[in-house]
């Protein structure tokens, strides 16, 4: 059984990710095309994501693809995560993985209307409001949720989340009806009124949109062809990580790698403890270690949230770098594992929060790559929607005291 030490998938995580020198990527379309997509749901967290990856890298750079040429696009798809996808990838993605979210997030809603009281079935009134969408956007184009809301009474209605709990409260159930009406293919998000670090989109029909972008895709093969794709990316893997990273069950990952031919290797340096992962089997060629490399990541980036088990890269430093719920910080790599996490001052220059002594390569390496961050943002600040612990205490200087940059 071929084995994969702790060195061999840093450096394949490195150039498969773009990361480390001589692995640049050319364009947003080569990452999310390598990556299957890139996460969306910070709205910054694409630019920066590919800002590390691209070199010269520009906001208008994504812009120009999702909004003018829509070669890539925003869909709800694995693990009921937004994602930026080729556009040309979109019958695959709904068929291995969109549907399947788009059935619980029909069942949820219609579940609190009729807990509203919105209608004697919720299922009827939701029959109703999705039509209703389709018909406003397909006579007046693009148009925001909030217009939306005020345009077309099946959409009137709010529902009351987390009744029990201190943080809960009501909320319009409109949002919803747009993120079924997504999330199954029907609509996207069209141009956006926010920014680059405020998502404000406007919804228009995905026909309307981005024209055929292919044909449809059985289920079975577009789960093969996915995850074709991501094993070779994040590969190799363990059965788990193929689970979570898809959002589904250990059913269909096995079904997924008996399709594809996987084959079984051994993960980790020899130890009682390694683990069973799975590779592509024309792809288990040594792995040459990569030049040394520093990367400052945004909150979300696809690659710290690629695998299930972190260990490998991520060593003690989850409750660090990582929230409660599982989402990643901004973090900051050095030859393919964390080492701790960056933020922004008052200033809007970026500051590192490191956790590991270095030595001065790394670090100079580090302090190098966050200038040019600095640079780059030109004084535009980007809060992540899920912060850290580690950078909630750098910023409040309490319970934690992180090396910082000067």
């Amino acid at each position: 059984m071929r084995s994969f030490t702790l060195a061999e998938r840093r450096a394949r995580l490195a150039r498969r990710h773009f990361l480390c020198p001589g692995a640049a990527a050319a364009s947003g379309a080569d990452v999310a095309a390598r990556l299957v997509g890139l996460h969306g749901t910070d709205p910054a967290t694409p630019y920066l994501s590919l800002w590390t990856r691209v070199p010269g890298f520009a906001v208008t750079d994504l812009q120009r693809d999702l909004y003018d040429e829509r070669t890539l696009v925003k869909h709800l798809a694995m693990r009921r995560t937004l994602w930026v996808i080729r556009a040309t990838d979109l019958p695959a993605v709904q068929s291995a993985a969109s549907e399947r979210v788009a059935a619980t997030e029909r069942r949820r809603l219609i579940a609190d209307a009729d807990k509203a009281g919105l209608a004697p079935d919720g299922e009827t009134w939701l029959d109703t409001a999705c039509p209703a969408v389709l018909a406003h956007l397909a006579e007046h184009g693009a148009t925001s949720a909030r217009d939306l809301r005020i345009a077309l009474p099946e959409l009137a209605g709010r529902y009351e989340y987390a009744p029990d709990r201190p943080w809960g409260g009501e909320s319009p159930l409109a949002p919803r009806v747009l993120t079924v009406l997504g999330v199954r293919g029907d609509i996207v998000r069209g141009p956006n009124d926010g920014g680059w670090t405020v998502s404000r989109p406007r919804w228009v029909p995905t026909a309307d949109w981005l024209g055929t972008v292919g044909d449809p895709v059985a289920a079975g093969p577009a789960a093969a062809q996915l995850v074709r794709r991501w094993l070779y990316a994040f590969g190799p893997a363990t059965l788990t990580d193929v689970k979570w990273w898809f959002g589904n069950t250990l059913t269909w990952a096995r079904a997924a790698l008996r399709d594809i031919g996987a084959v079984e290797v051994r993960l980790g340096d020899g130890g009682d403890d390694d683990d069973t992962g799975w590779a592509l089997p024309d792809d288990l060629e040594p792995e040459p270690a990569s030049q040394p490399w520093a990367a400052l990541l945004p909150s979300l980036d696809v690659t710290p949230m690629g695998w299930f088990d972190r260990t490998w890269y991520l060593g003690e430093h989850r409750p660090h770098v990582f929230d409660s719920n599982g989402n990643a910080g901004p973090t900051a790599w050095w030859n393919g594992r964390i080492v701790g996490g960056w933020g922004q001052d008052s200033g809007g220059r970026v500051v590192l929060h490191l956790l590991d002594d270095l030595g001065r390569d790394g670090r100079r390496a580090l302090d190098r790559r966050a200038a040019e961050l600095t640079e780059w943002l030109d004084g535009v600040r980007v809060s992540p929607r899920f912060p850290s612990p580690l950078g909630r205490a750098s910023r409040s200087e309490a319970g934690f005291s992180p090396t910082t940059s000067r």
